[in-house]
């Protein structure tokens, strides 16, 4: 297979994180935590990175998730297991916080290529 079309059919975490960290920096930027808007807040990211994710162009279907928390000095634990093809699939979680809100956002990439090498 070309080389090049390879780098562009692999999971790019780097490529991701980017779309991510854009997502939450328009969406959450200097805001204070609010529940009443915690959810707009959570679908704004949801849709951005979805958005950017498209716009990679790259044979994946992705499943992103938003975990969004008020800072207060309560503990806040993340972890996945998955059993997939390590050398096709992926997962990018991005994490950001300011003063008063913790954001978690999980990145998983699941090639639609599963019987290309």
């Amino acid at each position: 297979m070309d080389e090049a079309l390879m780098h562009d059919e692999a999971f790019s975490e780097e490529d991701i994180e980017t779309v991510v960290k854009s997502a939450i920096g328009v969406v959450l930027g200097n805001v204070q935590y609010n529940p009443e808007k915690v959810n707009d807040w959570s679908n704004n990211i949801l849709a951005s990175v979805l958005k950017g994710l498209q716009s990679l162009n790259r044979p994946y279907k992705y499943c992103a998730i938003v975990t969004l928390m008020q800072k207060n000095g309560a503990g806040l634990v993340s972890s996945a297991a998955t059993f997939w093809d390590p050398n096709k699939d992926g997962l990018c979680k991005v994490t950001w916080e300011n003063a008063t809100t913790h954001c978690i956002v999980t990145v998983y990439g699941l090639s639609v290529n599963v019987n290309s090498s």
